[in-house]
């Protein structure tokens, strides 16, 4: 009965002899360490096989909740037809990616498994691939803030552009560019590895990185944020919906979680190398960890801030399939089901005052 407890305590053991004694070049040139003895001392991995326990964890969490995500926002967007929850359906299926190619693939199986003793080729390919579902997992999110942006801001407009085929047309180009924006990747410096100072296709590899991977997407983020939050504040404190809420929730979770990484590689790049610090090494360590944790933190964000959510997701766990298309409505009521919630609040206050004022009575006519 320990015999799987046994073999995994030697599976850790191994995973940490290795990550603390890793020789920072690559397979291919073992013979040059020896002919370079004046080279610096690399780095030391100090946190030992706690990495490899933290990714098996998220692994082990992240995929199970984001497929539960997954099935819950598919059901909600049958049953709406609304195009808020096949934008939350992209950045989850992207997460998806980015647990099983980033923490999966790249952390797990390459470096505490196969401690990267693989062919050059599939080391870049892997690389690329990584590079690609991390872009798509963080531009995911750029079409549901504008889509809230339009929503919120310009609720007439909102009803005519936002209907579930653009929104997949819309998802579908940014998935494309996102994946080919991958592809320079693949010519990535190992940055655990590489002994050598970055060279100039280093810097403009780590600059385009940035650029993607934060910089741009978080200025996006900010200056619709801040013209939503300008909007709401003049307006009636019941129109700053749960959906807004979660919006703001995934730009600023996102936000935070990624900025350590991008300092620490911008860090690497003009300061002191990963290879020859083992304080910037730990700190690219952890900051890896911490990026990788907003692949497995939305489920709970929705679930927080979201009803429908939350009772998609019982009937899912419940094995209760119920009606995936609502009860068929008046043809008066299906124009507005792609409104933004906020234009249907406003719609149900003038709704509400017209019922509650009396109506003057009617004087029968009498005939003459």
């Amino acid at each position: 009965m320990l015999k799987p407890f046994k073999v995994f305590i030697i599976f850790l053991r191994g995973s940490a002899k290795v990550m603390l004694d890793w020789p920072n070049v690559t397979a291919s040139s073992h013979q040059d360490l020896d002919l370079r003895p004046e080279e610096p001392q690399r780095s030391k991995c100090v946190l030992g096989f706690i990495p490899v326990i933290y990714y098996s964890i998220l692994l082990c969490v992240g995929v199970p909740v984001n497929i539960l995500t997954a099935v819950a926002l598919s059901r909600l967007a049958a049953r709406t037809k609304k195009a808020l929850y096949y934008y939350l359906l992209a950045v989850t299926g992207s997460d998806i990616l980015s647990q099983l190619f980033i923490i999966f693939v790249g952390f797990l199986l390459e470096t505490a498994v196969f401690h990267r003793d693989v062919p050059a080729l599939l080391l870049h390919s892997v690389s690329a691939a990584e590079f690609a579902a991390n872009h798509a997992s963080i531009w995911s999110t750029v079409p549901l803030t504008v889509d809230r942006y339009v929503a919120l801001c310009h609720p007439l407009l909102h009803r005519q552009i936002s209907y579930p085929e653009r929104a997949r047309k819309i998802i579908a180009v940014v998935l494309t560019l996102s994946l080919a924006s991958g592809i320079p990747f693949f010519w990535w410096s190992d940055m655990w590895r590489n002994s050598n100072p970055p060279t100039a296709r280093d810097t403009v590899l780590i600059w385009s990185h940035v650029t993607i991977i934060y910089f741009l997407p978080c200025s996006i983020f900010l200056v619709l944020n801040s013209l939503i939050i300008q909007k709401l504040r003049s307006a009636p404190p019941q129109r700053f919906g749960k959906t807004t809420a979660m919006l703001l929730a995934i730009t600023s979770v996102f936000s935070i979680l990624w900025a350590p990484r991008t300092v620490v590689v911008i860090y690497h790049l003009h300061v002191s190398s990963v290879h020859r610090d083992w304080r910037v090494h730990l700190a690219y360590d952890l900051s890896n960890m911490l990026a990788m944790l907003n692949t497995a933190v939305n489920f709970f964000l929705y679930c927080f801030v979201s009803k429908p959510f939350r009772d998609a997701v019982r009937d899912v766990v419940l094995l209760r399939g119920g009606p995936l298309y609502p009860h068929r409505s008046l043809p008066q009521q299906h124009a507005p089901n792609n409104a933004s919630i906020s234009s249907l609040y406003c719609g149900n206050i003038k709704r509400s005052q017209r019922d509650s004022t009396p109506s003057s009575p009617r004087r029968d006519r009498k005939p003459s």
